[in-house]
C-alpha cells in the first residue's frame, strides 16, 4: 500500500490565493477556500489512494513562538481565511478523512510524524508527503518516502533533495539553521547563503561538527571561509536554536496506518456540502465510496 499525507493547511491558503478560489455561498459566508481543498483531496481517492492523513493548523502559534519572539504567528491572516481553518477540519472529517489539527506542535510535526509512523509499517511501500515545504524535506528517505509537490507536478526523494538543497535529507535542519527560513521567521546567520551552507554542510553534516577555526575545514572551492567561521562561532547559540526550530517533532499521536484507510463519507458530509455549494463534492465521495 502506499500512505499519502497532506499538509492542511498549505492547501487552505493556496486554495484561497488561487484565481478561482474565492466563494460565498447563500448566508454571505466566504468558503471557496474550504471547498477547493475538499475536492483537492477527493481528486487524490479518486486517483487510487487509500489510506490518507491531512495535517492542519488549528492554531498558527507552537511551542517555537516560545523559544524565538521573531517566529511566525497568525498576525496578518485575512480574516476571510482565517475563519476557514476550523471548517476545513469539520469538513475533511465528514468526508471521512483522518485529520490531524495540531495546537501545540504543527502540521509539519504531525506530517512527520505520520511518515515515521509509516515507513515503519512493512506493508507500505511508499509514504508520499503532499507539500513542497523545504521543512518536510528532512522526512524524505530514498525512494521510500518521499515529497509530492501536488501543484508543480513533482515527486522528490533523497536524490531530488540533495539537488535542489545541495544536502543530504538530515541536513535540512542545519541548511535552515544557517541560511534561515523567512516563512517561519528566523534570519538564519550573518553571511551564510545556501550554496556556502551546502557545501559546509556536505562535507560535515551537522552545524555542530562544523570544525571552529576555518584553517580546518576541508571545502575545495569555498570562498570566505574566514568570515563563515566568525559568523558560526559567534552565532553558535542562535543557529543550535534555528536547528530546533527547523527539526520536526515526531513524538505526535497520529495513530496507525490502518486507522488512515478511507471508507467513505460520513452522514454529515451532505450538510456540509450544501453549506459550501458543493453538491458535487457529495456526490463524487458516494459514488467513489460505493466503489471501494
Amino acid at each position: 500500500m502506499q500512505v499519502h499525507l497532506v499538509d492542511g493547511t498549505y492547501e487552505l491558503f493556496r486554495s484561497f490565493y488561487s484565481p478561482r478560489g474565492g466563494h460565498s455561498n447563500a448566508a454571505g459566508e466566504e468558503v471557496g477556500a474550504t471547498r477547493g481543498v475538499l475536492r483537492s483531496v477527493l481528486s487524490l481517492l479518486d486517483d487510487g489512494v487509500t489510506h490518507l492523513g491531512v495535517a492542519t493548523d488549528h492554531v498558527i502559534e507552537s511551542f517555537r513562538n516560545d523559544l524565538w519572539p521573531g517566529y511566525k504567528t497568525g498576525e496578518g491572516i485575512d480574516p476571510l481565511l482565517h475563519a476557514q481553518f476550523p471548517w476545513l477540519e469539520d469538513s475533511l472529517e465528514a468526508l471521512g478523512v483522518t485529520v490531524w489539527p495540531m495546537v501545540e506542535v504543527e502540521a509539519d510535526d504531525a506530517l512527520a510524524a505520520a511518515a515515521a509512523v509509516a515507513a515503519a509499517d512493512d506493508r507500505v511501500e511508499r509514504v508520499v508527503i503532499c507539500t513542497p515545504d523545504k521543512d518536510l524535506a528532512q522526512c524524505v528517505t530514498g525512494d521510500r518516502v518521499v515529497q509530492f509537490d501536488r501543484r508543480a507536478g513533482q515527486v522528490r526523494d533523497a536524490a531530488g533533495v540533495l539537488e535542489k538543497y545541495g544536502v543530504e535529507p538530515s541536513s535540512i535542519p542545519d541548511w535552515l539553521a544557517l541560511v534561515g527560513d523567512s516563512a517561519d521567521g528566523f534570519p538564519g546567520l550573518p553571511g551564510w547563503g545556501a550554496k556556502s551552507a551546502a557545501a559546509v554542510l556536505r562535507a560535515y553534516g551537522t552545524v555542530e561538527a562544523i570544525p571552529g577555526a576555518p584553517g580546518q575545514w576541508d571545502v575545495p572551492g569555498l570562498r570566505g571561509a574566514a568570515k563563515l567561521a566568525a559568523s558560526l562561532t559567534d552565532g553558535m547559540e542562535h543557529a543550535l536554536l534555528f536547528k530546533t526550530l527547523a527539526t520536526l517533532v515526531t513524538d505526535v499521536d497520529v495513530g496507525e496506518v490502518d486507522e488512515w484507510r478511507w471508507t467513505g463519507p460520513t452522514d454529515g458530509l451532505a450538510e456540509w456540502c450544501e453549506r459550501l455549494d458543493a453538491p458535487d463534492v457529495l456526490r463524487k465521495a458516494e459514488r467513489l465510496a460505493a466503489g471501494r
